[in-house]
């Protein structure tokens, strides 16, 4: 699919065709995956492929570009139906249509919010294209690879949902490369709730000449938001809490919209925003504040036990939070919750660089830190790339869940790759605690030491657990670096997927040859999250269900890398 250059000028129309078809063809990435191919109404024929919505009776195709053995596949040019005689191209509106009149005949449940939303995420792409227009790149790879998600997660039915209309988000949204400063509060103590250590925090900005108020940094968009609360109007009247306004070091966006990053300082700031992006409202519930400052205490030397048996991983701290408490409203206390998270610095080895994952593996690359650029900068070896990338990834995510009990959630987009001058991976570090949890049967005493509301959130049961653990790992994450990998030649797919194997089987006979391993190498389907279903559900992101993909792990698939492959061969 031709995507218009974000560095070059363009008409108006191509902005909005390349957003028509990004959306259509992620539409279409939900519709094979969580509802036709588990149906079996799928099917590649050569060069195209054919999948029928089995309850509305209707017949699609749309022309593929590249086939995937997990059936993840990369599609060009438009969606069209059947109509008995003819083909007919479809539009993303049409295509969404047809998805909506399924999903309630399948579920026998409604949903009048779901072409709203998938409207709202392609004019954002549409308004993104068009802002980026004539942006110049940050001289700052790190910072470019956190800004340069345009798209989205392509199997995401809404990934660009987004609260509001454009004037609302432009200035703070990542992708259009923008900066600005915080809003202070100064709080009164007695009305601060924190935990943990928050020096760094308190670094940013500190009115000398109130010694008895503590500094609440504040993203300005929230602010806005909750400025009418009338418990914060009557304790700004009342003095107890007062705005010193818009002030000190301009901080970055970063990919999830609500985390900010100050480079000078090296400081990682996780905000509250009341603002629906993609699945839910982005607000730090007050048991995930306490939760993040819990599993930090423990984590912390689990992770330094981990980076010794791993070396090249590490896990970015968040070592405490603060808010505001008025009594028992907990509007404000979960509304400007901030979770503080250490930088960089202190981890990166000497002469690399930091990129987001995410970036690495984006099926329509908008920076330098694209695998494939990665790769020209060395001498192009894509199966020695992706070997050193699985040796850094792989083995710290399963020695956490199989030794440690815990499951971190290594998806693309909590994840950040260094990689060397010549682009060769270097480390792996992981972030965001919000996702992670623990095995109750693993850390009994510790969880019995927290207060309710806070235990039953941080933990899953062993089968959730590894399903969350494998749909991020392997799905989410490897399946996705590897297709941008077979991108830049198809033939090598196989032998991508042997690699996979290799490492998991390596890692299995150390670790004492774990059965759902053991299950993984045998070929079992591998868990893929169901973000459609769960959309249409409305419901939480822990309640997220699983459907089956096809595994090229199994110990019968071929991994000989054939030059000559062709869609049907690799069907």
């Amino acid at each position: 699919m031709p995507v218009p250059s974000t560095t070059t000028s363009a008409a108006p129309t191509g902005y909005a065709r390349a957003a028509d078809d990004v959306t259509a063809h992620t539409l279409l990435n939900c519709l094979i995956r969580e509802v036709s191919a588990p149906e079996r109404q799928v099917t590649v024929d050569q060069d195209t492929l054919l999948l029928r919505l089995p309850r509305r009776d209707i017949l699609l195709r749309v022309p593929l570009r590249r086939v995937s053995l997990i059936g993840a596949h990369r599609f060009t040019g438009p969606v069209q139906r059947y109509d008995g005689a003819t083909w007919t191209t479809v539009s993303w509106r049409e295509l969404a249509g047809y998805l909506q009149d399924e999903l309630e005949l399948r579920t026998g449940v409604a949903n009048e919010e779901f072409l709203d939303q998938v409207t709202d995420s392609r004019e954002t792409i549409r308004t993104v294209l068009e802002q980026r227009a004539d942006r110049t790149p940050s001289p700052d790879p790190y910072l470019e690879s956190e800004q340069s998600l345009v798209f989205g997660h392509r199997f995401h039915p809404t990934p660009k949902a987004r609260t509001g209309e454009p004037e609302d988000w432009l200035e703070y949204g990542p992708e259009t490369g923008t900066r600005f400063p915080l809003r202070y509060l100064a709080v009164r103590r007695h009305l601060v709730r924190e935990e943990g250590d928050l020096r760094q925090l308190d670094t940013l900005h500190q009115p000398s000449d109130r010694p008895d108020f503590a500094t609440l940094p504040v993203h300005p968009w929230q602010y806005r938001l909750l400025s009418g609360h009338p418990g914060l109007r009557a304790a700004i009247a009342a003095g107890d809490i007062v705005d010193t306004g818009i002030t000190g070091p301009d901080f970055a966006p970063t990919a999830s919209v609500r985390t900010l990053y100050q480079p000078e300082g090296d400081t990682f700031l996780k905000f509250s925003l009341n603002v629906r992006l993609t699945n839910c409202v982005r607000k730090n519930a007050g048991y995930e504040l306490s939760g993040a400052v819990a599993l930090n205490h423990l984590l912390g030397p689990l992770f330094d036990r981990i980076g010794d048996d791993h070396p090249g991983c590490a896990l970015l701290a968040e070592p405490g939070y603060r808010t505001i408490a008025l009594g028992d409203d907990t509007t404000l206390l979960e509304g400007f919750g901030v979770i503080l998270r250490t930088g960089l610095r202190g981890h990166l080895q000497p002469g690399v660089t930091p990129l987001l994952a995410a970036a690495v593996a984006d099926e329509h690359p908008t920076s330098a830190a694209h695998v494939s650029h990665l790769l020209a900068r060395g001498d192009g070896d894509a199966l020695a790339w992706w070997d050193a990338y699985l040796g850094l990834l792989l083995p710290p995510v399963l020695t956490a869940y199989f030794t440690h009990g815990v499951v971190l959630e290594p998806h693309l987009q909590n994840v950040l790759v260094a990689v060397r001058d010549d682009g060769t991976p270097a480390q792996m570090l992981f972030r965001d605690l919000e996702g992670t949890k623990l095995l109750p049967d693993h850390h009994r005493q510790a969880l019995a030491d927290l207060p309710e509301d806070v235990r039953g959130p941080l933990t899953y049961d062993a089968e959730r657990g590894w399903n969350r653990v494998a749909y991020c790992l392997l799905v989410n994450h490897a399946a996705e670096v590897l297709a941008a990998l077979a991108d830049t030649d198809p033939s090598l797919e196989p032998a991508l997927w042997g690699l996979v194997h290799d490492h998991l089987e390596t890692y299995a006979r150390t670790a004492g040859d774990p059965p759902r391993l053991r299950a993984l190498l045998s070929g079992v389907p591998l868990p893929a999250k169901a973000n459609l279903l769960l959309r249409w559900s409305r419901q939480s992101d822990r309640h997220a269900g699983y459907v089956p993909l096809p595994s090229p792990l199994g110990a019968g698939f071929p991994r000989k890398v054939t030059r000559e492959a062709t869609p049907e061969a690799t069907r």
